[in-house]
């Protein structure tokens, strides 16, 4: 079960199919949100809002996406689950890794930044962890743009 303020939502049919290349026996596949996106799992929100805005300001430019299309993203991170401001997301979604290759089996992760179509990672073989690992280095263990298998 995630834990409280995280929420899973299927993904589209061709990121499901990219995963399923790389682990076919996967089930399911879904991504993780807080609030209405994932960026509190990728890195700690700067106190500073608009320091934290300027940095995924420059992200999406860099994706070359049109203004309207980057405001209406930085709309999107602003809303999160009310009473969660600054939780520490790492250790609990370490945690919640762990205890889910525990009970479910290898399981694949993917951080990408973004929502639309990303090239192929450059090494599409997944690095693997342990569950023990990502317990240990829960700020550590999942690498951007390079899928990673954990296991028990």
């Amino acid at each position: 079960m995630l834990p409280p303020g995280l929420s899973a939502q299927p993904v589209a049919t061709a990121e499901a199919v990219a995963a399923r290349r790389v682990l076919p026996s996967a089930q399911t596949v879904a991504a993780l949100l807080v609030g209405a996106c994932s960026c509190d799992l990728v890195r700690p929100r700067d106190p500073d809002l608009r320091e934290d805005e300027r940095h995924l300001r420059a992200r999406y430019g860099a994706l070359r996406l049109p203004r309207d299309e980057i405001i209406r993203r930085l709309e999107r991170h602003r809303r999160r689950p009310a009473g969660r401001a600054g939780e520490p997301w790492a250790p609990l979604l370490a945690a919640f890794v762990a205890e889910h290759a525990r009970n479910a089996g290898a399981t694949l992760y993917s951080l990408g930044f973004g929502n639309g179509p990303r090239p192929a990672p450059s090494d599409p073989r997944p690095a693997t962890r342990t569950a023990a690992r990502v317990r240990e280095h829960p700020a550590g263990w999942l690498e951007e743009d390079r899928p990673v298998l954990v296991v028990r």
